[in-house]
């Protein structure tokens, strides 16, 4: 029962780079940049439920983000 480990090797140093300069991009736009412009933009809300939309979508963003690096992870992308 000797199993063979695939070869992670395939990812060269300027390929992780660029992913990982991405994923830092997406993941401030998404969960800060849009968090931000909820609790500002939204004038039409109070000041408490703007907070709420806001926490919740970091909460979910920050999930989304976590479950979409898994994937890649798990394909063998990253």
């Amino acid at each position: 029962m000797d199993e063979e480990e695939p070869d992670d090797t395939g990812l060269s140093w300027p390929r992780a780079m660029m992913i990982a300069g991405l994923a830092l991009v997406v993941g401030a736009v998404v969960v800060v940049v849009v968090t931000n412009l909820i609790v500002t933009r939204l004038n039409s809300l109070d000041r408490h439920t703007r907070v709420g939309f806001a926490t919740a979508w970091f909460l979910v963003s920050l999930t989304g983000l976590a479950w979409a690096l898994r994937r890649l992870q798990a394909r063998h992308v990253v």
